[in-house]
């Protein structure tokens, strides 16, 4: 585990993924800010009690929002320790099983967009847990000090959290701390501020809108859903620089016409891109078939050779 500021942690699942453990202000009172990968609550549960001690249980669970990879095992931790999981009022249709999150978008191009293309699509359905955010409210639900922005553009409903005292960011998904773009540096945690979720992101202004938001708040401690804990005038210099300079695909679905998205989920998307790798993958795949059927038929035909050859004989 890695300290954000002061009563912060955060924890890495899988080398990929960021979880965050969030003291309250009391002894023992603290909350989890998203939940990894499916599959990872007993590394969360571990991490807690050797953070908070033995049975140690949050006062809830806090998502960003809902992408696999945020609620993986949030329906498995709010069984086990009997706390309900808060989420921004957007995405309640996707993380009830109502609605489908805009499809991703594999034609934006880059490592993590080819990757993309197989990843599930289906998620835990948290009905019988899930809480919706007060939206009259902006402070955080048990965190007094702490205040939740509504960053959307990757994800209908995702907030990031804002400690105004010592300016510490947990950002989601609005961006990376690390190359979102190369598998070496996620794995590796090599800190670098960057675009995160490319082939996720379906609204690029409002992704860009969501970052100068974010810059605005001068955070001098940062963490994300991706990359390592940075912190120091550097680190909001560097947001400053994406936010004035944010980077726009040169291709993909969503560039020029988002998504657009309400209270019941899609409402409207753009027609598909043209997906090359698809019809490339078929051409290969008849070209090794064709290879192989060749290579068969030209095999066969040595052999009856050589059985006439040793007929003769």
């Amino acid at each position: 585990m890695d300290q954000l500021a002061a009563g912060v942690h955060q924890l890495r699942i899988k080398r990929f993924v960021n979880v965050y453990f969030v003291e309250a202000g009391n002894d023992n009172e603290w909350v989890l800010i998203d939940t990894g990968l499916p599959g990872s609550e007993k590394e969360i549960q571990a991490a807690a009690t050797e953070l908070f001690g033995p049975g140690a249980k949050p006062q809830a669970i806090l998502l960003t929002h809902g992408h696999l990879d945020h609620l993986g095992s949030a329906k498995e931790l709010a069984a086990a320790w009997q706390v309900p999981v808060i989420v921004h009022p957007l995405e309640l249709p996707y993380v009830t099983g109502k609605a489908k999150y805009p499809p991703r978008d594999p034609t934006v191009g880059g490592t993590l967009a080819f990757m993309s293309r197989f990843f599930p699509t289906d998620l835990p359905d948290l009905t019988d847990v899930v809480e919706p955010l007060n939206l009259d409210d902006e402070t955080v639900p048990f965190l007094a000090n702490w205040r939740w922005v509504h960053v959307p553009g990757h994800a209908p409903g995702q907030v990031a959290f804002f400690r105004e005292a010592d300016h510490t960011l947990i950002g989601a998904d609005a961006f990376a701390t690390t190359n979102h773009e190369s598998v070496p540096n996620v794995l590796l945690g090599i800190p670098k501020i960057s675009v995160a979720g490319a082939p996720f992101n379906y609204d690029w202004q409002q992704c860009r809108e969501s970052v100068q938001k974010l810059a605005a708040l001068e955070p001098r401690h940062i963490g994300c859903g991706h990359g390592p804990v940075l912190s120091g005038l550097q680190a909001m210099l560097d947001l400053q620089h994406l936010a004035n300079e944010y980077p726009l695909p040169a291709q993909g679905r969503y560039l020029h016409e988002p998504a657009r998205v309400d209270a019941s989920g899609v409402e409207h998307l753009p027609p598909p891109a043209n997906d090359k790798l698809p019809k490339q993958a078929a051409a290969v795949g008849i070209g090794l078939l064709l290879a192989g059927a060749g290579w068969l038929l030209v095999g066969g035909r040595r052999k009856k050779r050589r059985a006439k050859t040793y007929a003769a004989r």
